[in-house]
């Protein structure tokens, strides 16, 4: 039995799913934009989605930021210490 004064860990939000229907020259060009970029196409429409809906004044205040995804940065190297 757990105390009740802990507090209960949230569980990270997952992402939603979403089926998407595209014109295949749109995907096309939305792949090779994402190329240039060095995203994936599924983080370039999310990306974009982003964008519009900032210009829009429309992207929900507690939006949180991109994921990062890729290589984590390497860590710092220790201090070097002078004899």
């Amino acid at each position: 039995m757990t105390d009740s004064s802990e507090t209960p860990k949230r569980r990270p939000q997952q992402r939603k799913q979403v089926l998407l229907r595209l014109d295949p020259a749109v995907y096309e060009a939305l792949a090779r934009w994402a190329g240039d970029e060095l995203r994936s196409a599924n983080a370039q429409i999310e990306f974009l989605l982003r964008r519009a809906l900032a210009e829009a004044g429309r992207l929900p205040k507690d939006t949180g930021p991109l994921p990062r995804r890729g290589r984590p940065p390497a860590p710092p190297a220790p201090p070097v210490s002078e004899p």
